[in-house]
């Protein structure tokens, strides 16, 4: 178990932050006046233009005559429009994530002999090296996976025998292993947290050869090792439509601003993971799920529309749910009308929801999406477009599969690597300069002033003793 650092005193804690908040703030209007377009984003919400990809689009939205008209959503990968990918796997009755791998990262379908290859050096690749589990994650379990499979992902570096070179073949190898590895790190890393920090049985199941993805995450995570057909299907659709999303978004852009300065492949990575777990991204998922538990203790009935209704005005005037005012799995930068992923979960939610017992969780969900945007409209007084996005029904489907709650955001990192590889490759086969956009000095000039000259602007006189004499 960690030993805890000793927390700065709360009384000299405050009385640091007073001071670090009088110098730090910037007034909103400097903003506007040295047009800073804060988040990289434009003033009709776009993206700035920072790159070019062909790794994937996503599309909400059109300008017309600089005005912007909303769309319903398209996402393609590598030019091919997912919901072909995912009809025809389903059509087929076959796994789909590593196909979507291969695509995102060589920009062609693989073949089936490729693809058998592929799904060959997957298998052979998720075994961690020799004493990792124990030196790197049981030495020092995270109480966060996301946290865990950042940390883990740069002490790979020390396990690799050639890790600083950024040759396209070094870096596509490095790529491969970290797709295998990645649900190995996140399975193990979760039993290790069910050991130290919530008191419960630890299984460390040794790995099965030629398990897919998904199987290979389910048989890892119960107890039991057992899992269905049709479970691992739908955890394999869910990898495919997280496993990439556009060069803009917050992870991917992090690891080819990484990328850019010329680092190696696991300090990338490991950027889009920190990136990812924050609840304005990946994180999302999360607070989906804790909204979800959030309804059903404020809610009578959550299948009443009016009483839905009248939870979502509190949560928008944050006076419910965690008082962020966000109504999380609504909205997104980019989608407008529709996000293809979303409806794609939607209806397998839908056929699971039935046999599992979640009608009433499902609808409740249902009503969340159809009542969100005109309450934020009447309580905002905002007309802006708002749809539902991937994060609404995720996080029911895992509940639905039986995984822990814990892994949710780890499962988007696991499937999101594979586009974080091929943004990688992209940038250092195409980018060739490091990423660096300007920021204004908007600060006051001032003369230096003598230590025994300075005037302190604290409200109340303040005695600083050293640390070593406290």
């Amino acid at each position: 178990m960690p030993t805890y650092i000793e927390p700065i005193k709360s009384s000299d804690l405050t009385t640091l932050c007073d001071e670090l908040k009088k110098y730090s703030a910037i007034p909103q209007d400097y903003f506007d006046r040295f047009e800073v377009k804060r988040g990289l984003r434009n003033r009709d919400g776009s993206g700035v233009m920072a790159g070019l990809t062909k790794v994937c689009s996503v599309e909400g939205y059109y300008i017309d005559d600089g005005e912007r008209k909303p769309i319903e959503g398209h996402l393609t990968y590598r030019g091919i429009d997912i919901n072909d990918i995912v009809d025809a796997c389903v059509a087929e009755n076959r796994f789909g994530y590593e196909e979507t791998a291969w695509l995102l990262l060589f920009g062609t379908l693989p073949t089936r002999n490729q693809l058998k290859l592929f799904n060959k050096v997957l298998s052979e690749s998720r075994d961690l090296p020799e004493d990792f589990i124990e030196d790197m994650i049981m030495k020092a379990p995270s109480p966060n996976v996301m946290n865990k499979l950042e940390r883990s992902v740069l002490s790979l570096y020390s396990y690799d025998s050639n890790p600083d070179d950024l040759s396209i073949e070094n870096v596509l190898r490095q790529s491969i292993q970290l797709i295998a590895q990645l649900p190995t790190i996140m399975t193990y890393a979760y039993q290790v947290k069910r050991r130290y920090y919530l008191k419960e049985s630890m299984y460390l199941h040794p790995l099965k050869a030629g398990l897919t993805t998904a199987e290979t995450i389910l048989y890892n995570t119960r107890s039991n090792m057992e899992f269905t057909d049709e479970e691992a299907k739908l955890l394999d659709l869910c990898l495919i439509l997280h496993a990439e999303h556009g060069g803009g978004n917050n992870s991917a852009f992090a690891t080819r601003v990484l990328t850019s300065s010329g680092t190696d492949t696991y300090a990338a990575i490991s950027a889009g993971i920190g990136s990812l777990k924050g609840p304005r991204h990946g994180g999302a998922n999360l607070k989906v799920a804790e909204m979800l538990n959030y309804l059903r203790a404020d809610v009578k009935d959550i299948t009443n529309e009016g009483q839905i209704a009248d939870f979502l005005k509190k949560i928008i005037n944050k006076e419910a749910g965690d008082r962020s005012g966000l109504v999380y799995g609504m909205g997104h930068a980019v989608y407008t009308l529709s996000d293809p992923r979303q409806i794609i979960l939607k209806r397998e939610a839908l056929k699971l929801a039935e046999k599992k017992g979640y009608a009433d969780e499902f609808q409740a969900l249902d009503l969340i999406e159809k009542l969100t945007p005109e309450i934020f409209a009447s309580e905002k007084n905002n007309n802006k477009k708002i749809c539902a996005n991937v994060d609404l029904y995720s996080g029911l489907i895992y509940e639905m599969l039986g995984i822990p709650v814990d892994l949710y955001t780890p499962l988007f990192a696991v499937a999101r690597v594979a586009g974080w590889s091929a943004h990688r490759i992209e940038e250092l086969i195409t980018g060739n300069r490091v990423i660096r956009p300007a920021y204004k000095n908007v600060a006051v000039p001032k003369e230096y002033a003598p230590i025994d000259e300075r005037i302190s602007n604290f409200k109340r006189q303040t005695v600083y003793i050293p640390l070593d004499e406290r």
